[in-house]
């Protein structure tokens, strides 16, 4: 049986609040910091306070740290664990959710991943609460990791680089393809971090999977929130044999007879970047025998309305179609490797290790190497 960990953000996710949950779900502190004392850190201190958040107790993970600005690179930071004597799913896990971080960093910034500066996310608390609840997951011998809707606030933030919009840019582009909602609370209430340890490990998202329960915890933000408490849950149990049923899903679909190659291949890329899990075309014989295509997206039940607008507003279409599915997941973890001084993400399975193209098509062009030989070289390096 697997044991499995579904993260309840209905008041978004940081860093500090899944390590809290964790921890009031019952992790062992002393274990989790006996982790993070093998991390190259110093002068830092991690405290576990019970707290209340609009009437919940819960945990506030709070780490006190005299940090120097060090402004660390992803680099450096894998460095850093890899050096660590880390179990290898605490490693797997933090490596993945920096690569995450370091991935998205490097598009807004337009750098290479491996050459990102981080800033808010590369001081001593961001490290432990990421290497801390990866640690407490592991303590917790937590197999698969499952998320709801992630919530977010609005308004604006205080960053390294002056006042930026909530939800931060870094966050919206973690959460694309994720179910997320938002809210008029004008705070952050999902921060990159928290987003980044979901989309890093998460097996799957939506309602809670079906489960025997042990045992649930709440982790506290900082601020008390009007109307809601400022928590993250997680319940925590093994799986049961209901989990074979699937999980519900929308597929969308309309027929166009009118439209070029060019838009119905920009209609994919929206849809994708709406959200949709995958979207495709078929070509069709349509009424009086024109040729025609059916353009089909498979979403979340929750991202259906969004979805259909994306279809009709890009093809034209009078009309949408759709039917509710199950879809069967296998579950995977992210690991990376190394080719010629670049990193390379793998997305593993029990069947299969599945190298991610676009970190291979930047390294082969970086390289001057074909695609197939950089391929090649990270499922070897993955297999040795």
């Amino acid at each position: 049986m697997t044991r499995c960990a579904w993260f309840h953000c209905f008041s978004g996710i940081a860093g500090d609040m899944a390590l809290g949950s964790l921890i009031d779900a019952g992790a062992d502190g002393d274990a989790v910091l006996a982790m993070l004392n093998q991390l190259d850190l110093a002068d830092w201190e991690l405290t576990f306070e019970p707290v209340l958040r609009g009437g919940l107790a819960g945990i506030k993970a709070r780490v006190v740290a005299h940090e120097t600005h060090v402004h660390r690179t992803a680099t450096d930071i894998a460095a850093m664990i890899e050096k660590a004597q880390l179990p290898s799913r605490v490693t797997q896990r933090a490596l993945a959710t920096f690569w995450a971080l370091a991935e998205v960093e490097g598009r807004m910034h337009n750098q290479p991943p491996e050459q990102v500066h981080f800033h808010e996310v590369g001081a001593i608390d961001s490290i432990i609460d990421i290497v801390g609840t990866c640690a407490a997951l592991e303590a917790l011998d937590i197999d698969e990791i499952w998320a709801s809707a992630i919530t977010t606030g609005t308004g604006t933030t205080q960053a390294a680089h002056g006042e930026i919009p909530v939800p931060a840019p870094a966050t919206v582009g973690l959460l694309v393809g994720v179910p997320t909602r938002g809210t008029e609370v004008p705070f952050e209430l999902t921060t990159p971090t928290g987003a980044a340890l979901l989309v890093a490990n998460a097996t799957g998202w939506g309602p809670m999977p079906a489960m025997q329960i042990e045992a649930s915890g709440f982790g506290a933000g900082d601020r008390d929130l009007e109307g809601r408490p400022n928590m993250t849950q997680v319940i925590v149990g093994t799986t049961t044999e209901v989990t074979t049923l699937g999980h519900p899903v929308t597929l969308l679909e309309v027929n166009v007879d009118d439209a070029t190659g060019e838009t119905l291949a920009h209609t994919i890329t929206c849809c994708l970047e709406a959200g949709a899990h995958d979207a495709w075309i078929t070509p069709i014989v349509g009424k009086k025998g024109r040729p025609a295509h059916v353009v089909s997206a498979l979403c979340d039940p929750t991202q259906t309305t969004a979805l259909a607008e994306v279809l009709t507003a890009e093809t034209g279409s009078l009309g949408v179609r759709g039917q509710t599915l199950e879809r069967w997941t296998a579950a995977r973890q992210m690991d990376t490797v190394e080719v010629e001084g670049h990193t390379i993400g793998v997305k593993v399975t029990a069947g299969r290790a599945k190298i991610e193209h676009d970190d291979a098509a930047r390294a082969a062009k970086q390289l001057g190497l074909p695609l197939r030989e950089v391929v090649a070289r990270a499922e070897a390096a993955w297999r040795s």
